[in-house]
């Protein structure tokens, strides 16, 4: 009887691996239905990712005061860049492995896998000592108010610290998506925010550590992410084994990879760069604008979690699509991108307006000027011109996906050098609109970068690629 069991057991598995198969191929069924079914668990990972930040403010606004939410404000901006590098090289490995995947092969999964974890270990520990030597005087740099200084430079330090956890989580999660897997991450990323929450509290409150508190707190809970993540890869069917001799770089895999993952991490990293210098024009305004500006980027970013959601199923699936060759698959997928973001970001903008006071209040209810300055922000810069950013985010997501990140990274460069950063000292400093002009430049960003990334979808030129 022993044979016929373990013929029995060893088919289940492998009826079971041919079901799960199926629900992670994103080149067949109802696009809509695979669009949204992918995003949605994209979706609530990254808001509760999103949820570290927001958590920190909010902790420390409460018990630290606008002191504390300043200096938040500005280590999350240098953190932003931190984070964009990581994300821009792991998404190389996404569309890597998604390409893979659509030409079902197998062994250039793996070595791909090996190469992105290799990579990504390098990585981190250059962007910790960079991080380290560089972060004090990029905020004498942004007039970071004297105040603050304190509060900013504790925080940073620590989160420089935990850069390799970032790293880690984000390869793996890279990898899942890839696979067309956007479920798994969002289990990771519920445990951890749930432990940053419980972490913050404990630290910057009773532990009355302040804002190294929350930095702590937010490492400490990257750190179960990634661990919680290995475990998961290694307990279940995967392809990849984690054995040390196949943790090594594939030339040719590492070429693919960083095709895209280089323009991707250089167009966040010049997003966040403007947005760093952003932050250092609005320095210049005293701190409650400083608090105020960083209360309404972190609502703004926030707000836009569901078109990012949306812009990452649209990569995974073009990606996919395209190693599959099946080039109206991927126009579909673009076109329902685009107007479900723009649906759901009509609805959130309706929202974020309606509820602007409130939403203020949660981080400074003491403070009548963070109040004012916060709504103002949240009326220009979340508003019309979220819409069109959706527009643009989408098509980005499209052309990053048919391993055209040049574009992507071209309209990153068109949004904050050509747009954001000199419209808004035109607004702000020659004009005399000061903080108002700052939020008009932002609002403005996104209209070139659209009409770029539609006329490259209209072209077709990708499909030769």
């Amino acid at each position: 009887m022993l044979v016929p069991l373990l013929f029995l057991k060893g088919k289940r598995k492998t009826m079971k691996k041919i079901e799960q198969d199926e629900k992670l191929d994103l080149t067949k069924g109802s696009v809509p239905k695979k669009l949204i079914t992918f995003a949605v668990p994209l979706l609530l990972a990254n808001l509760l990712q999103s949820f570290y930040g927001i958590v920190d403010m909010l902790v420390v606004g409460r018990f630290v005061g606008e002191t504390g939410l300043a200096g938040i404000s500005n280590a999350s901006m240098i953190s932003f860049i931190i984070n964009s590098i990581c994300i821009g090289i792991t998404m190389g490995g996404t569309v890597l492995i998604a390409r893979y995947k659509g030409a079902n092969n197998e062994q250039g999964q793996g070595e791909t896998i090996g190469t992105l974890f290799t990579v990504s270990l390098i990585s981190s520990v250059i962007v910790t000592v960079i991080s380290l030597f560089i972060y004090k005087t990029l905020f004498v740099l942004l007039h970071v108010p004297d105040d603050a200084m304190k509060d900013a430079c504790e925080y940073m330090k620590i989160i420089c610290c935990g850069t390799i956890f970032v790293f880690g989580y984000n390869a793996v999660c890279s990898i899942m998506k890839g696979f067309g897997d956007s479920k798994s991450p969002l289990y990771f990323v519920g445990i951890a925010a749930f432990a940053n929450v419980f972490f913050d509290l404990l630290f910057v409150g009773p532990l009355g550590l302040g804002t190294k508190g929350a930095a702590y707190a937010t490492i400490f809970s990257q750190g179960i992410s990634l661990v919680i993540s290995v475990i998961h890869l290694k307990r279940r069917n995967f392809i990849f084994d984690f054995r040390i001799s196949h943790f090594v770089i594939k030339p040719d895999k590492l070429t693919g990879i960083l095709k895209v993952g280089l323009p991707t991490a250089m167009q966040m990293i010049v997003v966040n760069i403007s947005y760093l210098l952003i932050t250092g024009m609005l320095n210049q305004f005293g701190i409650s604008v400083a608090a105020a500006a960083g209360v309404g980027l972190k609502v703004n970013t926030f707000a836009g979690m569901p078109c990012w959601a949306i812009g990452q199923a649209v990569t995974a699936m073009a990606g996919q699509n395209i190693g599959a060759k099946n080039i109206e698959r991927v126009k579909e997928t673009t076109k329902t991108g685009i107007f479900l973001n723009i649906v759901i970001t009509f609805i959130v903008i309706i929202i974020v307006q309606l509820l602007a006071e409130p939403i203020i209040m949660l981080f400074d209810p003491k403070s009548a000027d963070v109040l004012k300055e916060g709504i103002l922000y949240l009326r220009l810069c979340c508003s019309v011109n979220s819409l069109i950013y959706a527009f643009m985010y989408t098509l980005d997501s499209f052309a990053i996906g048919v391993g055209s990140a040049n574009i992507a990274m071209f309209n990153a460069l068109l949004d904050a050098v050509i747009v954001r950063l000199p419209v808004s000292w035109f607004f702000a400093f020659l004009l005399g609109y000061g903080s108002v002009g700052i939020y008009l430049g932002q609002a403005l960003s996104p209209v070139l970068p659209a009409a770029v990334g539609f006329i490259y979808f209209k072209r077709k030129s990708w499909i030769q690629k």
